[in-house]
């Protein structure tokens, strides 16, 4: 347990301080006056001395979340800042990279992990070619057979082994699924119905009878294909879980906060260091995509009324966005609430 809060610590402590940094530095870049660095939330644990002129840099209490906090982000605010040094006097340009750059350094830190598990681990082959196979289950009773490749499922097209998994996840109730695959230069169409099945907590699991597995490549150049490639594959993820959220297809108990992440992580520490590394890949890729989403009180939210005040030529009223902010996170709050509820329900 406690080797496990120490990675969980670890992992979201790296993510969250790539993040803030890339905030940081470009405010830093472009002079904008930086007041606070902080990693974690809630009451000040530790931290340099406050002096006038010089950013402070704390640790907080609660090990979750982690803020940089600039002059300007409110532009009715009273500061005492030159407002040369305030973010919404600095040009868009200036202002699109600093608010990007939390993201921005996310997908950069997600990169360099993939590239250096590529490197000194192996890199997958992410071939959607299926290599194993139960022969008791729908798939292989239905005549496909392992060299087979995925080319649709469920008129989705899949272009990596990622994306296979992805859309059988979503295909996994007790329903009909189309699936095209290709045998050498022929294609053939499939209609399968998983099969259902009783886990050891008792829960549902829908199971098409495929086996993942996976050949290890070498090598510089590999790596760096595999690192470009699964970086595409886990944002294409992305796109597809917040798609099918607003869709339907997938509920909100889907989702997972900080306690399911604790969950994974408990589980990633028995499987070896290296997928300790691939989580921090993972999840800072879900953490840079979030914040872009145009959704406010995220970075995506500050970035939308800048590129509405570049439209409409004139800033966005400070007491409206500051007002969209402010509901934008009670709301971001309330579904932290429930998600956390959802994830001890599961664990329990």
């Amino acid at each position: 347990m406690i080797l496990t809060l120490i990675y969980f610590i670890f992992i979201l402590g790296v993510i969250i301080v790539v993040h803030e940094f890339g905030h940081f530095i470009f405010a830093k870049i472009f002079g904008v006056y930086v007041y606070e660095f902080s990693l974690g939330m809630g009451p000040k644990l530790i931290g340099t001395k406050e002096k006038k002129g010089k950013t402070t840099f704390n640790i907080r209490a609660i090990p979750i979340g982690g803020f940089c906090s600039l002059a300007g982000e409110e532009v009715d605010a009273n500061e005492k800042v030159p407002e040369k040094q305030r973010l919404y006097k600095k040009p868009k340009w200036q202002r699109f990279l600093i608010l990007f750059f939390g993201a921005g350094n996310n997908f950069i830190l997600a990169l360099l992990v993939l590239f250096f598990l590529g490197l000194f681990v192996g890199s997958p082959d992410m071939t959607p070619v299926v290599r194993n196979l139960d022969e008791k289950y729908p798939m292989y009773e239905a005549g496909i057979r392992e060299g087979d490749r995925f080319v649709e499922i469920n008129n989705n097209k899949i272009s990596t082994i990622d994306d296979a998994q992805v859309y059988l996840i979503m295909a996994q109730k007790n329903e009909e699924s189309t699936f095209v695959m290709k045998r050498g230069d022929k294609e053939y169409t499939y209609k399968l119905t998983p099969i259902s099945e009783k886990n050891e907590e008792g829960e549902t699991a829908y199971k098409f009878g495929i086996i993942f597995e996976t050949k290890m490549n070498h090598g510089f150049v590999n790596a760096v294909k595999y690192s470009l490639k699964k970086f595409g594959a886990l944002f294409k993820q992305m796109c597809i879980v917040i798609s099918s959220l607003f869709t339907g297809k997938l509920g909100f108990n889907s989702l997972s906060g900080p306690v399911g992440i604790y969950s994974v992580v408990d589980e990633a520490k028995s499987t070896g260091i290296s997928n300790i590394f691939y989580l921090i890949a993972l999840l800072s890729v879900n953490v840079g995509f979030v914040n872009l989403i145009p959704f406010p009180a995220f970075d995506g939210g500050r970035i939308l009324f800048l590129v509405i005040e570049a439209i409409k030529g004139s800033p966005v009223s400070p007491k409206l966005e500051n007002t969209f902010n402010t509901i934008g996170f009670v709301l971001l709050m309330l579904l932290m609430l429930v998600i956390t509820v959802n994830d001890v329900i599961r664990i329990i």
